[in-house]
Order: C-alpha cells, then structure tokens, then sequence
C-alpha cells in the first residue's frame, strides 16, 4: 500500500530490510503483476504531479473569465438585469460565453495536440511486471514495483535498493553536492538525514554509473522531490517570451485603466446615465484588452509545435519556441551531430605504435564484457575483433564515471584473471607504473615521453585516442577502485567518426540564420583543431577545459563568446560555458544527450536533446529531436521562427486597432450627446475582430521575419501601438464626421455605421499590418484570407438580419456604402505609406 505518516515503518523506509519492505507494501522481489500494478495505478494515481485532465479542462474553462475587467463587466451586467434592462444583458452576458467558449476550445485542442506529441519523447523506466523486465512510462510506476537501473536512467520514484553493483547517483537536486553519491544495499538509521540514506534513492535524481535493482515505495507527491515541489510552489523560469507577455499585460492595464476613469468621469460629467456610463467604460476597457490573447498564443504555439514535429522536432514546452527563433548561439557536440555519428576503430597499437593483436583483444574483452552504460565506442571495438574470448567470464567490473574516466572489468578463464582498464589516457597514465615492450615490461618514467609523442601525434592526425592497462588479478579477490594502481601500460586504440558529407553546408546554413555554432568536445585540442580544418573552420579559436579552470570569471566571460571550440571540457564545465555566454546577452542553445548534460542542458535557453538520449538527458531538454542531424535542428529554427512571427502579429494588430478604437471612443465622447457604441456593440466589434486573427496561425511568413533571430520588444510594440492606432482613430473622426456633419444622422444610424466601418476596417487592416513587405507582395494565408472574407460579408450583413434591433442596429443608407468605401480606401493606402515610413525610420535609428 502508499506510505503514509500513520504507517511509520513505510515513512521511514530507509531503516527497513528489503524483506521487510516487502511485507509492508503486499509484493515481493519478484515484482508485481499487470493486473496489480494496473489496481495500484488506479488507486494512487499516475505517478506525476499532474492535475487530472477532468478537472484541468475546467480550469481551462474557468480561466476565461479570469480577467478582473471581464468579471466587473459580469457583475455591472446582473446589476443592470436587477434593474430591469434583460435584453442587454443577456446579449453582454452571451457575448461573454461565446469568447471564453471559443478560447477555450483553441486552447483545449492545442493542449491535447501538444500532449499527443509529448508521447512521442516520454521518458521510461524498465519495471520488473510479470516477472520481466520491461520499459514503461515512468508515469506508470507505482509502489510495490521493482525498477531496474543502469547509468543515464532517471529514479522514477523514492525506492529501496534490493540490488546494486558500483552504484553512483547525482542527488545535487536535494543535497547540492555535485559530486556523485555512493548508493548501496543495507540499512540506515531511522532519524538519517536524506544525504545520509545511502540505501534509498530519491525521485528526480539520476544514475551516474553503475547498476542496481530498487523497490519503489512512494510514487507522485508522496516522494520527496513531490514535498519540495509542493512546499516551494517550483515553477520552471518564464521565458524571454512569457515575460514579454506579461510586461504587455501589464502595459495594457496601466492605459486601460487610465482611460476607462477618464472616460467614465466626462460622461458622468456630461449627465449621461451612470449605470451605462459604468457598462460603457468596462466594455472599453475589454475592447482595448485582447481577449483571446491566450487561446491564440496557444494555438499559434501549438500548430507551430506540429509543423515541428513535421520537420521531427518534438517541443515538450511550448513557450520555449520563442527561445528557439531566438536562439544565436548553439552550443553542440560533434559527434552525431556534425559527424557520422559511427564511431569507427581505426587501429590498435602498441606503445611504439604498431599493431598488437593483444592491445585488441584485451580491449574487446573489456568492450564486450561491460555490463554499464552502452556506447558507440564499445561498439566499435566489439565490431572490429574476430577473434573470441577464449572462455573468459566477468569476475569484477568498476563501470566507468566521468570522475575516473575509465573502465575496469576482471574477468578469468581456466588458466589466467586479469583486471583490464580502458580509458581517457590521462586517466590511465596515472595508475600505470610499467609499459608493456616486446621485450617484456619496463618502468613507465623510461618511455612516458615516447607514450605521450606518439599520443600527439595520433591526435594532430585527428584520430580519437584512448589509454589501454592490465594488471593480473585473483580469483580469490574481486578487483576493486583501490586496487586500480601498479597496472601496465599496453597501448592505444584509436578511433574516427568523419564528419558527415553536408557538414560545411549546415554550418552555413546556421550562420545565415544568424546562429553562430560552438562546439564543445572532450575530445583533445589537437583533434578539436584538425576537426575544425574538416568543416571548413578557418582559424577556429579553441579553449581547452585546462585553461578555462586557471581563468578568472571576467576573463572567461570576455573570451567564450569568441571561442569556436571548447576542448579537452569536463562535464562541470559545460554548464560554465553556457552560463557566461548567456551572460554576454546571446540567446544560447545547447545540444546533449549525455549523463553529464543535464546541467547544461537546464541552464541553456534552448535546452535540446535526442530521442536517443540517455533519460536524463531527455528529460531536462525542451525540445527533442527524433533524428539527431543538425539539418533538422536548422528546419526546426525556421519553423519555431514563423511561430514566433505569427504570434507577433497578432499583438501588433490586436494593440494598435484596440488602442485606436478606445482613442477614438474617449475623444466621441467629449462631444456627442449620446454614447458612440453602446457596451454590447463595443464586445461585438471585439469578437468579431478578434475572429479572423485566429487563423494567424497558419498564415505566410516573410522571409525576413525567419532570416534572423527574433527577440520580443515591448517598446517597438508600444511605438507600433501608438502610430497605428493613432491612423486608425483619424479615419474613425472622418467617420464621425459623414455620419454627423454630411449625414446629419441619428444616434442609432451612427452607431450602425460606425460599428460597420471600425469591424470592417479594422479587418482588413490586418492583411497591410501583417508584413513589412507592400500588403499585394506578401498575400495571406488561404484560411486567414477566408476568415477576413467571411467577417467582411457577416458585417455587412448585420443590418439586415432579424437579431439586428436587439443590438441596436439599423439600416443603413446607401450613400454611406460609398463613403465607408472611400474612407476605408485611403486608410489601406495610408496604412501602406505609414508603415513603409515606420520601417524605415526604425531601420535608421538600428
């Protein structure tokens, strides 16, 4: 069953037998089955901190009506109902409905798609069910289980090891150690600290190296990462995006809320009735607020994030798109991305650096006998030797970690037991005291210097080279960490992933989309260097991890963002390097898929990762590519580019004409006697004009807009808003002015005719504001074109349907076609000359 705090034995897991364990929690080492595990799941709910997706999708509905304006205008419409006028409010009360039921199906869509794509990255855990071992989501995970793990798995919930073999886990979530901890089987004291339970493993931590078998005991928000999450209210940082958004918000409720006083203290003034003058001023206030704001970043977002997919980018968190487009660093590895991504065996030598068959074998043994975490280099040794193992078995394994940087199995026949070391050759050099010569073994200080030449020269020729060692081992003693000294040197493998035909192409690619690539290697200097000659580098500049760790911060800060390539890095050190070229101002993006990445991977900007990936890796990213090539990387910038542009649009177009409207409603009210559009008119001409601009999200892109980064800009919006909406206000005076002065219409006439002009008008505005480019060069999409047309026809019609005296509408004279015509004409035209000045002066003054 699920601990709990009346359940001490099960709270305080740590201090239990795993026999125990067992009992307490009704299952055995063998695991459960799926019908129980399925019970359990049931029971105690998916293994997430997650809401329901019943009672999300309320929430969802009821965050429409979130807005503080929207719920005074409620509250002013049941008031003015009390009071006897029905009909308005049920037509302010219904237009209400219709909005929030309209943003909340975009939104609810764009949700369900967006989750429908996550499962294509979930992250899984292999669970023991029906006593096999089997990869699940680790959302299914559930008490009583027994999960198996190996290095670059993440701990799916706080467990109790059963099992575990040279276990080493990153805690640095809970403790802060960055160092990783030892983990073993046994039992701890019962008041222990967390960083002291060395037989428990923790939710949201990860396997360094090593193997191991746990039994999970608390799943979700019982677990301990579930406590903290909970007690801190965590919460991912906003993006350059989300916070763009927010300093809008806000922008706009400071002139909101200025204009609505001043509106409704000069038609108070002007003795028009209060109670309208209230409707009136909050029904502004709406109109000035894009209301489907959140529905259509969504949907944008959204549809972005499948034409992603498309293209085989996975989003796993929609507002770092914006990041993507404006991403003009990308920080990657080489090896997958640049290169082949084969890592080929190119020879085994021995220290005079000739071929040794023995260098080979004994490296083959290692490769093939390692039960740790898979690798392409492994790979490669086990493809390129033929011969066999000559009976030898595992005795021993010390699995590798990027502490050692090396690995160590013993292993035995009949008649031999040796422990052999492969490795960084660094690594190795410092537990050798002897090198293995034809002529028997000699002391290591007689041909160190020789050892190293011939390493640098194998590395100039750009060859990936590693240290092999052995040392006779017993079959009495397993070999251990200490036991990792006196060893002999034996010799070099040397390794080669070429970098891929299209190389060069994609490096340009990027660069003329203004994103400069950095590659960051373990690799050593002198393969960085003759790497970068490969892929057309001319005069890279190359820092090595040994120079960044006797840099200053000051001095790393001026020189990363001049640096090409960062070699020879450990893995502390990659998340440095992402840290002060952000710092610097760039927009950073890094790509991993390592153990080690994570760290990096959560700093950047723009985290990226693989499907590939270990799941550490996976899981910090926020976006996943299914095919790791950076040709997909450059469609998926170009796409989360037009996501970002589109949405952009949206606000432009939705600011400037709502900010023109209340402009113009706050000067009509100085001087007409009546109100200029009653409340329901006001949230109609919001809905409608907000309409069209839902199908933004499919609309065309310039290719200026994609070309180059883009970076949210509230004063640019805030000059757009201005100039734009001033435009549009003085089209809506020469309105007013038909209406009253050539006209001499009555109040219902110039409210009809006004609504009709400022929909229509505001409309096909869009199709101007849109591009940069002049409105007849750079045509709309086809569904943004069929939703302006269809509004355009809808409008002109309303004076003519049945429903059009509840709103207050009236037939309107012809000559005022012809009018609304012209006016509408020289606005487009207008428009048209504005923005070219607009785009210009903003281009001079860059």
């Amino acid at each position: 069953m699920q601990p709990n705090s009346t359940n001490p034995s099960t709270d305080t897991f740590w201090a239990l037998k795993p026999e125990d364990a067992f009992k307490n929690i009704s299952c055995s080492s063998k695991g459960l089955s799926t019908p129980e595990a399925n019970a359990r799941l049931k029971q105690y709910g998916k293994n997430s901190f997650k809401a329901k997706s019943n009672s999300s999708a309320i929430i969802l509905f009821l965050l429409q009506f979130k807005s503080p304006i929207t719920i005074l205008l409620i509250a002013a419409a049941l008031l003015s109902m009390a009071l006897g006028d029905i009909s308005d409010t049920v037509i302010i009360l219904l237009i209400i409905l219709v909005s929030s039921i309209l943003g909340f199906w975009q939104e609810k869509g764009a949700a369900n798609a967006v989750e429908e794509l996550l499962k294509m990255v979930q992250i899984k855990c292999r669970i023991v069910r029906d006593e096999k071992e089997m990869e699940l989501p680790v959302e299914n995970a559930v008490p009583g289980d027994i999960i198996v793990l190996s290095a670059g798995g993440v701990i799916p919930a706080d467990s109790l090891l059963i099992e575990s073999k040279e276990l080493f886990i990153d805690e640095a979530a809970f403790t802060g150690e960055t160092y990783p901890v030892e983990k073993s089987v046994g039992i701890a004291a019962i008041d222990a600290p967390l960083s002291k339970r060395s037989n428990s493993l923790f939710m949201g931590s990860h396997v360094i190296s090593g193997k191991a078998k746990a039994l999970v005991i608390k799943t979700g928000k019982q677990t301990e990462f579930g406590k903290i999450s909970d007690k801190l209210g965590t919460k991912i940082p906003e993006t350059d995006f989300e916070k763009g958004i927010r300093q809008f918000g806000y922008m706009l409720m400071e002139i909101t809320l200025v204009l609505v006083i001043i509106i409704f203290a000069i038609n108070v003034l002007l003795h028009k009735p209060a109670l309208d003058s209230f409707l009136f001023s909050l029904a502004l206030a709406v109109g000035l607020t894009p209301q489907l704001l959140p529905a259509i970043i969504s949907v944008n977002l959204s549809v972005g994030a499948r034409a992603m997919a498309k293209q085989q980018v996975i989003v796993k968190r929609l507002s770092s798109i914006e990041n993507f487009g404006c991403m003009n660093i990308l920080c990657s590895d080489k090896t997958g991305t640049i290169t082949e991504g084969k890592v080929t065996l190119k020879d085994a030598l021995d220290i005079e650096g000739n071929h040794s068959e023995k260098t080979l074998q004994f490296a083959w043994l290692n490769a093939t006998m390692q039960q740790g975490f898979k690798n392409p280099i492994d790979e490669a040794i086990r493809s390129s030797y033929t011969g066999d193992g000559k009976g030898f078995t595992v005795q021993a394994e010390i699995p590798y970690d990027f502490i050692r940087k090396r690995l160590t199995i013993q292993v035995k026949n009949a008649t031999d037991n040796f422990a052999i070391t492969k490795g960084a050759l660094n690594s190795i050099l410092t537990i050798c005291d002897e090198a293995e010569t034809a002529a028997g073994a000699i002391p290591m200080k007689d041909k160190l210097e020789a050892i190293r030449t011939e390493y640098t020269t194998l590395s100039a020729a750009g060859l990936r080279v590693l240290g092999v060692a052995y040392k006779k081992g017993s079959a009495d003693k397993n070999f251990t960490r200490s036991d990792e000294i006196n060893m002999i040197f034996l010799g070099f493998i040397t390794l080669f992933d070429p970098p891929k035909k299209d190389a060069q192409q994609t490096i340009a690619n990027l660069h003329n989309l203004g994103v400069s690539l950095k590659i960051i290697t373990g690799d050593n200097e002198l393969v960085a260097a003759s790497f970068a000659k490969q892929v057309g580098m001319a005069n890279p500049v190359i820092l090595t991890g040994a120079q960044m760790r006797e840099m200053s911060d000051r001095a790393l800060f001026e020189k990363a963002p001049r640096t090409n390539i960062f070699a020879e890095v450990e893995p502390n050190q990659k998340e440095r390097i992402i840290l002060f070229l952000k710092r610097s101002g760039n927009v950073v993006g890094f790509m991993g898929d390592g153990i080690n990445d994570a760290p990096a991977l959560h700093a950047a900007d723009v985290g990226i990762s693989v499907n590939t990936a270990v799941d550490v890796a996976k899981e910090a990213a926020s976006i996943v590519l299914l095919n790791r090539d950076l040709n997909v990387l450059v469609t998926g910038i170009v796409a989360g580019r037009k996501t970002f542009a589109n949405t952009m649009k949206y606000i432009f177009m939705a600011s400037s004409a709502n900010f023109g409207n209340m402009f113009s409603m706050a000067g009509a009210s100085l001087f007409l006697p009546f109100l200029p559009l009653l409340p329901k008119q006001i949230l109609l001409t919001n809905l409608l004009t907000d309409f069209p601009e839902m199908a933004i999200a499919t609309d065309r892109v310039d290719t200026a807009s994609v070309s180059k980064p883009q970076r949210w800009n509230i004063h640019f919006i805030k000059r757009f808003m201005i100039v734009f909406g001033l435009l549009s206000s003085v089209y809506d005076y020469l309105t007013f002015g038909v209406l009253l002065l050539l006209m001499k219409e009555n109040e219902k006439v110039f409210q009809t005719g006004w609504f009709t002009e400022s929909v229509i008008s505001a409309t096909l505005i869009v199709l101007v504001v849109r591009t940069r480019l002049p409105f007849f060069k750079s045509l709309p999409g086809k569904w943004l074109a069929i939703a302006t047309s269809l509004i355009v026809l809808f409008v002109l019609s309303i004076p003519l349907m049945p429903f059009a005296g509840l709103f207050g509408f009236v037939h309107l004279p012809l000559s005022f076609y012809g009018w609304m015509l012209l006016i509408i004409s020289c606005y487009i035209i207008s428009a048209e000359l504005a923005k070219r000045w607009f785009y210009k002066k903003l281009q001079n003054q860059s």
